[in-house]
């Protein structure tokens, strides 16, 4: 499928008014000159020019015409008509993915012209063309390579509201400084965690993999009341779960085959400092109870012992589980749950980072040449363009952490100095199977219900809306690519009642 992305310029709509009799306007030509299977036309005009001009046009072409309002402070203002024309492409992919992708530059202002032209040469590969009375329509060819990446201009209100929620706070430590960030959500994340650190509750912190989990723990210990004191990192998917009461709690000389002396577990480790259960999902429930006593009456008893010991320990636990749906399915207590999520942090995915990918590519990159440096022969790497713009359109499913492997991997095979775009492709094509989809390759038959996974997806879509934006819902629907916060509750109310846990969260 072909589609054609425009804005509604003053040319187009002079010409549906029946201007001179041979001006057809930018997009007609293009249209009849062009093999366009649907035109997705951005508007910034009042509904009813924009609707007049769709009408006249329809009747003038086959193609199917969809339009975008859009809602922009000034023609100008670039902040709004990128937002508008990326968030025009994304839905046109998931509506149509695969179709091959024009940008028209001639329509609208030369702000509208040079985001087409940012978009498509940084972020989706596509064509671009121009329509003039002198040569009609032609391709344009940019002869040179351009990466850019979306900054959002911070909003004032938000800013205010952010220096109200760190007022009072001391200066970041250098663990929280080394946490490279430049968007708003990080920026909320961390003061909330630099809050959190000073006092002395649980705390929970959700995210997928990859995306800093143990970095933040750490930060949290660092500039809190114990910063002298242990911090004990814990991966309790790692521990067969054989040892898991072993590990955790410790045991004495005796207390099973194998046990030939006494040793003292890691909450005893941690006695005064922090303890991190990392991936805290992953252990057995037999241990769960155990380790609800041990919240609740602040000791420990190890295997073989009668009597307990007292312990100081902080806890700080993470998870890319779902963990109140991990309740609702009897894989996790809901007792230890509500112990160890009193502050609770939800760190965002890497695509969810809007003008961050940039500032930790080049980080990373940097790290990764320092640490390779004093090995033999190694040539210090940089970064093509073509290679940072493949790294942009990656939807890094594997975050912070895919990204540094990516980087490290790419600076491994790159035979020059610089990882030109076939290194990276390369590299990224390595990274997982396009057609190995969780949800579009599903078997058919038996269980299979199409109306439950079509709730299910939109549940899970809904619920990270929401989270993502803190509860507001004109946010959350831009998110989704609904429309308006209406059609978010409309999404709500619909699906609520299925599925009670979740509906909830919403």
């Amino acid at each position: 499928m072909s589609i054609l992305f425009a804005w509604l310029g003053l040319s187009d709509l002079r010409a549906a008014e029946g201007g001179e009799p041979d001006e057809t306007g930018p997009i007609l030509t293009a249209l009849k000159t062009g093999d366009y299977d649907c035109l997705v036309l951005l508007s910034d005009h009042r509904e009813g020019i924009t609707r007049h001009y769709r009408d006249w046009l329809s009747r003038t072409v086959s193609c199917a015409v969809v339009v975008r309002p859009a809602k922009l402070r000034s023609p100008t203002h670039f902040e709004d008509i990128y937002v508008a024309a990326n968030d025009a492409v994304i839905q046109a992919q998931h509506t149509s993915p695969g179709s091959r992708l024009t940008f028209h530059l001639s329509p609208g202002t030369p702000a509208m012209a040079a985001v087409w032209i940012v978009l498509a040469k940084a972020r989706y590969g596509a064509s671009l063309v121009e329509t003039s009375r002198e040569h009609g329509v032609g391709p344009v060819d940019i002869p040179f390579d351009l990466a850019a990446e979306f900054l959002p201009v911070t909003n004032r209100q938000a800013d205010d509201a952010l220096a109200q929620l760190v007022q009072g706070l001391p200066p970041a430590t250098p663990e929280f400084a080394s946490i490279i960030h430049r968007c708003d959500a990080m920026k909320r994340v961390i003061a909330m965690a630099q809050r959190l650190a000073q006092r002395e509750l649980p705390v929970l912190i959700q995210g997928e993999s990859g995306t800093g989990k143990e970095l933040f723990a750490r930060a949290i210990h660092a500039s809190g009341s114990r910063r002298a004191k242990p911090f004990i990192a814990v991966n309790c998917g790692a521990i067969p779960p054989e040892l898991v009461d072993s590990e955790l709690f410790g045991h004495e000389k005796g207390a099973f085959t194998g046990a030939h002396a006494a040793r003292q577990g890691h909450f005893e480790s941690a006695d005064g400092g922090t303890l991190f259960l990392d991936e805290i999902g992953e252990l057995p429930l037999a241990s769960q109870v155990r380790l609800l006593r041990v919240l609740q009456e602040r000791e420990v008893t190890r295997l073989g012992a009668s009597r307990p010991r007292k312990i100081d320990v902080r806890i700080i636990a993470a998870t890319n589980r779902v963990l109140p749906q991990e309740i609702r399915q009897g894989r996790f207590r809901e007792d230890v749950f509500h112990r160890i999520a009193v502050g609770i942090l939800s760190l965002p995915p890497l695509r969810a980072r809007e003008g961050d990918l940039n500032l930790l590519i080049d980080a990373l990159l940097e790290q990764i040449n320092q640490d390779a440096a004093i090995q033999p022969g190694y040539q210090h790497k940089k970064l093509s363009v073509g290679a940072r713009n493949l790294m942009h359109r990656h939807p890094w499913r594997g975050n912070v952490r895919e990204l540094h492997n990516a980087l490290l991997r790419a600076s491994v095979w790159a035979w020059r100095d610089e990882i030109a775009a076939a290194d990276m492709a390369e590299v990224l094509a390595l990274t997982g199977d396009p057609g190995d989809d969780p949800v579009l390759d599903l078997p058919l038959g038996n269980a299979f219900s199409l109306p439950q996974l079509m709730g299910d997806v939109a549940r899970h879509y809904l619920n990270r809306a929401m989270a993502q934006s803190h509860g507001n819902k004109t946010e959350a629907a831009r998110l989704l690519g609904l429309g308006s916060y209406q059609t978010l509750s409309n999404w709500m109310s619909r699906y609520a009642g299925k599925d009670a846990g979740t509906t909830s969260a919403l």
